[in-house]
């Protein structure tokens, strides 16, 4: 089975790469097309070295990306000429609207199946703020073979709130949630079992960007109202400096260190230094660190509907919070303090659902199905 990724989100995020490889390790023919603007500068830790599975075209201007059909449209014309699509029998679209779009055109042309993913920028751009895309978003799922979902909670958001009545039970029946899997670093480093050593003395931790999307003022209010009643918490935040202004009133707390962007190795002392992670960011696709997070035995608090929620049981591995009350996330790290040992202990124990070896499986399994 041949199987073409239909990617333009490839050089965003190693999770492209990682899973690639491993479809690969597993036998897997795969191919990926990834369609970028004239001039695109791949993230830092995205620029690969040349790959004969992946073919990077620059085929649109920046500003088509304003005008969903004209950029879409170059798009379609580009990859059917650059691409021989009937060597494959399986598209894999990795975004509904952008990816999903080139999919079903060339579903409808060739008859070739496609499964598509749905990230937060569908969720949260394109079908909260571009409503005369709705439509097309919906065809795009009803047409589609196959649905993934990176959590239930993404799965259910969308079906409830965006979908047509009238498709309801057809996308929920086609519907998957495969989890995005962390680098084998994490597993092969996995922490041993964990005690919290006070009930007072709490370190949080944070990975990821300053910036409003991440929310990391809402984690400094939480934490201003545990120390009124008598916590000692201390706060360290990892991660690029993506807005200035919240940097600069974060670190005015004597509570909080900040640290600059280093290796996962180097990261992996921190985390094991800390006792709880919490990331309350407003929207999320999934989130990585928190399943890198569970690996060194740290339980997670994270935002309630976003892409993390729904992967386990309330209070299994941490906890889902609205990520605009300060007194329900301060709540929630009590919460967490109360039951340290046995959360902690089964962070650990669920680390390994997020093998990019037992996901690629996965993957194959459903690209089997609708072949």
């Amino acid at each position: 089975m041949k199987v073409l990724n239909i990617n333009s989100y490839y050089y965003s995020s190693t999770v492209h790469k990682q899973l690639q490889r491993s479809l690969l390790e597993q036998q897997l023919d795969v191919f990926t097309y990834v369609p970028v603007s004239r001039g695109y500068v791949a993230r830092e830790e995205c620029q690969y070295e040349n790959d004969e599975h992946v073919k990077k075209v620059e085929c649109y201007n920046e500003v088509d990306r304003y005008v969903f059909h004209v950029k879409h449209i170059k798009i379609l014309k580009n990859i059917t000429k650059k691409i021989d699509v009937n060597k494959y029998g399986c598209l894999h679209a990795h975004s509904l609207f952008s990816n999903g779009y080139i999919a079903m055109k060339i579903k409808e042309k060739y008859g070739i199946p496609y499964i598509v993913a749905v990230r937060d920028t569908d969720v949260n751009t394109f079908f909260e703020k571009m409503i005369h895309l709705r439509s097309l978003g919906n065809k795009i799922l009803k047409q589609a073979d196959g649905i993934v979902f990176l959590s239930s909670s993404y799965r259910d958001k969308v079906i409830n709130k965006y979908v047509k009545d009238k498709y309801k039970n057809t996308v929920l029946l086609k519907s998957h949630v495969i989890p995005n899997g962390i680098s084998k670093f994490w597993l092969e480093n996995i922490s041993s079992l964990r005690i919290i050593e006070s009930k007072v003395k709490i370190r949080l931790l944070h990975v990821g960007a300053v910036s409003k999307r991440k929310n990391v003022l809402a984690t400094i209010k939480a934490i201003q109202i545990l120390r009124k009643k008598g916590y000692d918490i201390r706060f360290t935040v990892v991660g690029k400096i993506a807005d200035k202004e919240i940097y600069e009133e974060i670190i005015a707390y004597d509570f909080v260190k900040y640290v600059s962007p280093i290796p996962k190795e180097k990261l992996l002392k921190i985390y094991r230094e800390n006792n709880i992670f919490i990331m309350p960011s407003i929207t999320e696709t999934f989130g990585l660190v928190y399943p890198e997070a569970m690996s060194q035995g740290l339980p997670v608090i994270y935002t309630r509907g976003q892409g993390f929620d729904g992967r386990f049981e309330e209070g299994e591995v941490g906890y889902n919070v609205d990520c605009f009350n300060y007194e329900e996330i301060a709540g929630r790290i009590q919460d967490i303090i109360i039951n340290y040992d046995n959360i902690s202990n089964n962070c650990i124990k669920n680390a390994h659902k997020f093998d990019w070896t037992k996901i690629s499986q996965e993957y194959i399994n459903l690209y089997s199905q609708i072949v």
